[in-house]
């Protein structure tokens, strides 16, 4: 029997991570979901539907259409600053798209029991102020930005649901996929340093930077093992972006004299961001098996993956 999944964001980072090793396995029937065009260069093995979350009609007919026993929410607008300006656009896809779900899946009027329906939802460190990370599922969320409240928000929908949830909260997610339409903090270093760009690196603000793969396995983790409540994954370093910008320099042997550190406030983004982050990870280690790999293992398998490009 297999377990029919739902995957919204899948022309994201972690949605195509998801997607690839989901392909993978044959106990599982696969939808994948994004808004647009699907830019998965695998077209076979999973049926891919342009679906705005947003929209309640859209996920009403999604979820009655294909019958998920599990959800995957990596869809969010995740763009700090935008967020912050464009306040209607961000509500709407980081919480009222979560509403929407738990309200066609709290309904009577679908196929199977709704009850039977698990759903997974992507968070963020930045539900926290950043005053006293690391930070374990307990702690209490105190969101500086636009972007952060949507999210926080996003949180407390499920909490208040009648419906079977998991949240994983993750940071700095870098990776490699297909037609990349955005780079990550990873990425973006090492292109700039090849080309010989002067860049400023914030040296006060300090995060766990997380590979892909790991925030997918903890996500399939999640789903086999019906796991439920709030966990934390990410990277198990935490470091300042400065510290990670010149690691990327270190492992790819590129110039880190041209990279100058600055504050924060000298940015003037429009977005609060906290100073120090990081989770405390035990949880996760326990309930879902979670093995993240060393920043410098992450970086390792980024590498062999841009060879094959």
């Amino acid at each position: 029997m297999k377990t029919t999944i739902l995957v919204t964001g899948s022309n994201g980072l972690l949605g195509q991570k998801i997607v690839y090793k989901l392909l993978q396995r044959n106990d599982v029937k696969l939808i994948a979901a994004s808004k647009g065009d699907n830019r998965l260069i695998e077209r076979n093995g999973y049926t891919y539907i342009n679906l705005d979350i947003s929209k309640l009609d859209e996920v009403r007919s999604a979820v009655e259409n294909f019958q998920p026993q599990v959800i995957i929410n990596t869809a969010a607008m995740t763009n700090v600053d935008e967020c912050e300006t464009k306040r209607e656009e961000c509500w709407g896809a980081n919480v009222t798209a979560v509403e929407n779900f738990v309200t066609v899946i709290q309904s009577e009027n679908i196929g199977q029991r709704t009850s039977d329906i698990h759903f997974i939802h992507l968070s963020t460190d930045f539900v926290f102020d950043g005053e006293d990370g690391p930070y374990k599922e307990e702690d209490q969320p105190n969101p500086l930005s636009y972007y952060a409240l949507s999210k926080y928000e996003s949180e407390k929908v499920l909490q208040k649901s009648h419906i079977s949830w998991a949240i994983l909260r993750t940071i700095i997610v870098y990776g490699i996929v297909d037609n990349m339409s955005r780079s990550n903090v990873v990425l973006w270093a090492k292109g700039a340093l090849e080309k010989g760009q002067p860049i400023n690196v914030v040296d006060d603000q300090f995060r766990s930077p997380t590979l892909a793969e790991d925030l997918a396995d903890a996500c399939i983790s999640a789903v086999d093992k019906k796991a439920k409540g709030i966990y934390h994954v990410s990277g198990k370093d935490i470091m300042s972006i400065l510290e990670l910008v010149y690691r990327v320099a270190d492992f790819w042997k590129l110039d880190k004299s041209i990279v100058k550190p600055i504050k924060s406030d000298t940015l003037n983004q429009a977005a609060k961001r906290p100073p120090r982050t990081g989770f405390i990870l035990d949880k996760a280690y326990r309930e879902l098996d979670y093995k993240p790999h060393s920043f410098e293992e992450g970086l390792k398998i980024l590498d062999e993956q841009l060879k094959k490009v």
